[in-house]
């Protein structure tokens, strides 16, 4: 058995699921079964609330307003968990698709903790993460494959959310390739 885990930023689009797949064509022709594990990080409500309220406007132009009710965060965090969790079955759903096993979970923090948790529990050969671009993330290596890559001692690869291939490595018409 071949372990992949997967930390993706967001839901996989069908375009992610296939590239996905194709890495590992090779193993499945060579008898070698691919499970993949699937990590979604759920950002808390009050991350949410803080950021958008931050992306606004500055404190010093407008004064913070009066924070949002108890009550309100709840209901936010369990919108943003049932959001997250369906979109976590959409991406698992897609790999199935493709004749392999898949599971998956929700995280709460830390992202790479819950990768190295993984990736230990199931002697994983591999990690694949899918982030959208983040330019001053990856120039600092602060982005999650850079924090993967000194925290795990297996191969990582970091794939460009809704990219091809050529488009990731600057021959196509996508975000990198501007």
């Amino acid at each position: 058995m071949y372990d992949v885990v997967l930390l993706i930023e967001q839901e996989l689009s069908a375009l992610d699921a296939g590239q996905v797949l194709a890495l590992h064509e090779q193993l499945e022709n060579e008898a070698e079964h691919v499970t993949y594990h699937v990590l979604l990080p759920v950002e808390d409500a009050s991350s949410r609330v803080h950021a958008a309220l931050g992306s606004i406007a500055r404190y010093e132009m407008i004064p913070p307003s009066e924070s949002m009710s108890p009550d309100a965060l709840s209901r936010l965090d369990a919108e943003l968990v049932a959001e997250a969790q369906a979109g976590l079955q959409r991406s698992l759903d897609l790999l199935r698709a493709g004749g392999h096993q898949a599971a998956g979970e929700l995280t709460h923090g830390d992202p790479i903790g819950a990768l190295v948790r993984v990736s230990n529990e199931n002697d994983a050969a591999e990690a694949l993460v899918l982030t959208g671009p983040h330019a001053v993330r990856d120039f600092l290596h602060t982005d999650w494959a850079s924090r993967a890559r000194r925290s795990l001692g297996i191969p990582i690869l970091h794939l460009l959310e809704h990219e091809t291939f050529d488009e990731q490595s600057g021959g196509g018409e996508g975000i990198s390739g501007m």
